[in-house]
């Protein structure tokens, strides 16, 4: 069964299938699995979460089948931002982080995750999120502990500033085992096609600057989880080298949101294209993900000791015996997003982005090349 979650309550089919068709005693929807009221429930519970993320572009109509949103305005209230916008949309999961978290029971972190992979992908071309949507995968829907993987999406949203305009919760025994779920999201956002970040602006002698990862973000979990099985790791255990969290709240760490800071500097050069590149930095780690801002005809060379790798990637490898150069290639390794900048706005846009809150690291410089990226 599919839930309308916050754009709108459940489709009147499944309202029909409630009702058992020959007696009460009849076989029922809750018999095969399905608890339609515990739906209804749940939807009551994400109206008030997701409306702290509606703006003045929302067109808020509870119980609706689809939400709305207006790309510009007319009132004299608001200018118009776009001579020719172009849309940009992108689509994420989290990956089997969620294993874990279903595994120790904590289900508000995942959901900021999700909004984070979707979001930061979509600033890299310079574009503004402005709506998100969520699709929950579930075994089973309690409503309280659903509730609580949506409300991480709206702080996700509200981090970002874009509206969680919609969802969809699928409760579906069949699929799922018992405690298991997924998460994955949607998200459309807009840039002045002038504005649009091209990997042919870069050129020799471009600065590659890195912002610090909050941990180990959502990618390389099914190595994580590897490691934390064949090493025996205790995850309610505090390991001194990672800090006074348990060992699971570390791995559990939700993935930075850099959108914020990012459009903040960007809108701070309006008139000079300062910025020739950005790369997210997801699976693939540097060197899988910053080719990716590159043109074919230039290297990033990134110098590996302007910043100190954090203690969890090291604590990883060591419990795993894992190479440097799979870390490298599998891990963000303390570098979740990376912008390639002109020399003479190097150290200003440096300056703005630790201003905005960021840990910034000045990684490498762009030289002749064939489009890869140098570890050195």
């Amino acid at each position: 069964m599919a839930i309308k979650e916050r754009s709108g309550k459940r489709r009147k089919s499944d309202r029909a299938a409630a009702a058992p068709s020959q007696s009460p005693r009849g076989l029922t929807y809750r018999d095969s699995g399905v608890d339609i009221d515990a739906a209804d429930r749940a939807v009551d519970l994400f109206g008030p979460i997701v409306r702290r993320t509606y703006g003045p572009r929302v067109l808020a109509s509870h119980g609706a089948f689809a939400g709305m949103l207006r790309l510009d305005y007319n009132e004299k209230l608001f200018k118009r931002n776009y001579k020719d916008p172009v849309l940009v949309a992108c689509t994420d999961g989290v990956g089997t982080k969620v294993k874990l978290a279903a595994e120790a029971g904590i289900f508000d972190t995942v959901g900021i995750d999700c909004v984070a992979m979707n979001v930061n992908d979509l600033i890299v071309q310079g574009a503004e999120p402005l709506l998100f949507l969520d699709y929950l995968g579930l075994h089973q829907l309690d409503p309280a502990t659903t509730a609580r993987m949506v409300d991480g999406v709206a702080k996700g949203c509200e981090i970002a500033g874009c509206a969680l305009l919609g969802g969809e919760c699928a409760e579906m025994p069949d699929v799922y085992a018992k405690g298991d779920f997924d998460i994955a999201g949607f998200t459309v956002g807009v840039v002045e096609l002038a504005r649009a970040i091209d990997p042919v602006r870069v050129r020799k002698d471009d600065v590659v600057i890195g912002l610090a990862s909050s941990g180990i973000h959502s990618n390389g979990y099914a190595l994580v989880r590897r490691i934390v099985k064949d090493a025996g790791l205790d995850l309610s255990r505090i390991y001194p080298e990672l800090g006074e969290r348990p060992l699971i709240e570390v791995l559990l760490e939700p993935t930075r949101i850099y959108v914020k800071p990012i459009l903040k500097l960007l809108a701070g050069y309006r008139r000079k294209k300062a910025v020739s590149g950005m790369a997210h930095i997801t699976g693939g780690g540097l060197p899988g993900n910053l080719c990716r801002a590159l043109p074919k005809s230039f290297d990033a060379e990134i110098d590996l000791s302007a910043w100190e790798v954090p203690p969890v990637f090291r604590f990883l490898q060591q419990h795993g015996g894992v190479c440097e150069q799979e870390m490298f290639r599998v891990f963000n390794m303390g570098i979740g997003f990376t912008l390639v900048v002109r020399p003479t706005f190097a150290e200003a846009a440096m300056r703005k982005l630790a201003k905005s809150g960021e840990r910034v690291f000045r990684l490498g410089r762009i030289v002749k090349g064939s489009g890869e990226v140098r570890l050195a």
